[in-house]
């Protein structure tokens, strides 16, 4: 019997493809087991966020939660907290212990190569995805996160990319074996992509062709969250969940099914826009549903504050490292914005929009303390802040009680040339801060 060729090679081909991609898809860091012993961390100036900075302070872990604070924890009776051969004790003197970071705003887990499209699972296809969720495609496994959390970030969202409603984001811990093992509870959160004009041409045809094209875009939306509110409004009539539903109807439906959380109050809508006019907006929406909402991006909300206190809304601001977005605006605006959001009385948090370089979120945050936040303020902005905008409340803090996510550094950690992470404890176990980048070095070391 003859046989074609053409499935050997593209067997072949395909083997190729999987053997090249392989290293660039995958880690061989293994993730550390669950707390088994208690930590006791020594002598340490502990930036708590919540309660400032407690200089030769100790802190206990004991079951991935924060169990005690304080000064010479080791001299109590209270054998919960007294030094014992199951506690693993780090002396800490001389050194910084931070709550671990939170990174905002991230394709981490998406993207793995950019430039390689087969590694790249950050959008789907379609205009209104509210039932797409980034827990589907998330790699615990990928090469990039040993890099991240080197310097001391030990959460992430992770976030869907596109246009319109692009899909619902999860908060995940960076040491799991699989996406199970990573999710951290966390509100609901839905993005939005709000239409905008990128650049606006000079020609007067074309001019009206995009505003045309922008506002269909924009009614499109509008739309959509009329359709979803319709459905919630039955749902909640029926007081079945629309189980009589006929099937087929319930297929069709299951993108307003998805969004039953935002118009619950149960979940945030996070809404990915700059501009005053386009803030202006998503704050009509929000009014007109009474969703919770988070704005992306904000360069321009410190300039509606009274708007986004009047429905209480945060931003997450991930443009410290920009250029400015107007010619005859200042250099250094991108810096200063923080700390006019802080002005302002906006809650607010750092993000960094992006997948490798969300490394630099610390230096983000140091950059706005130099532009006016105080250093607790841009360290609170990526940290409990941070948590709060994502509805988690044991997250972000040195506290009692809180998750033992934190961070021993020699310096400063918002300072690039001080900071030197030594440990991280992600719930209390000790994680491998080994890496791609220190592999590589050590390598080229031997050169």
């Amino acid at each position: 019997m003859q046989h074609s060729s053409k499935p050997v090679l593209f067997a072949a081909l395909l083997g190729a493809i999987c053997t090249t991609l392989a290293p660039a898809m995958a880690n061989d860091i293994v993730p550390t087991p669950k707390q088994s012993r208690s930590v006791l961390i020594k002598n340490a100036t502990v930036h708590t966020v919540s309660q400032g900075v407690l200089s030769n302070t100790d802190v206990l872990i004991e079951n991935g939660k924060i169990t005690a604070v304080g000064p010479q924890l080791t001299s109590q009776a209270n054998s919960a907290t007294a030094e014992t051969s199951d506690t693993q004790v780090v002396d800490a003197s001389g050194k910084h212990l931070y709550p671990g970071l939170i990174a905002l705003d991230t394709s981490l887990g998406l993207v793995e190569i950019e430039m390689s499209r087969p590694t790249v699972d950050n959008a789907e296809v379609g205009y209104i995805n509210p039932q797409i969720s980034t827990a589907t495609a998330y790699n615990a496994d990928s090469e990039l996160i040993p890099t991240i959390r080197f310097n001391g970030i030990t959460h992430a969202q992770i976030v869907p990319s596109g246009d319109g409603i692009a899909g619902q984001s999860v908060l995940v811990d960076l040491d799991a074996w699989t996406i199970e093992d990573a999710l951290t509870p966390s509100a609901g959160q839905f993005h939005v992509y709000w239409p905008q004009i990128k650049r606006m041409p000079e020609d007067e045809k074309k001019k009206a062709k995009a505003i045309e094209k922008n506002q269909q875009a924009i009614d499109q939306l509008n739309i959509a969250f009329e359709d979803g509110y319709r459905y919630f409004l039955s749902d909640k009539a029926s007081g079945k969940d629309n189980k009589n539903e006929d099937p087929q109807s319930a297929t069709n439906n299951l993108r307003w099914q998805a969004m039953l959380p935002l118009y619950q109050g149960k979940a945030t809508l996070f809404a990915h826009t700059d501009s005053v006019g386009q803030i202006e907006q998503v704050i009509a929406l929000t009014k007109k549903y009474q969703f919770k909402l988070v704005i992306v991006g904000g360069y321009d909300a410190w300039r509606l504050d009274s708007s986004l206190r009047e429905v209480n809304a945060g931003v997450i601001y991930p443009h410290t490292l920009s250029l400015p977005k107007r010619k005859d605006e200042p250099v250094d605006l991108p810096f200063k914005i923080p700390s006019l959001l802080a002005n302002a009385g906006i809650p607010f948090a750092l993000g960094f929009s992006s997948d490798w370089n969300s490394r630099n979120l610390p230096y983000a945050a140091g950059y706005s303390a130099a532009y006016g936040l105080t250093p607790e303020q841009a360290l609170k902005s990526i940290t409990l802040d941070a948590a709060k905008l994502l509805g988690v409340e044991d997250l972000g803090a040195i506290a009692v009680g809180y998750q033992g996510s934190v961070v021993l550094s020699e310096g400063d950690i918002l300072d690039p040339m001080t900071n030197k992470i030594e440990a991280i404890w992600i719930e209390g176990r000790q994680i491998d801060l080994n890496n791609r980048h220190q592999q590589l070095y050590q390598k080229y070391l031997k050169r």
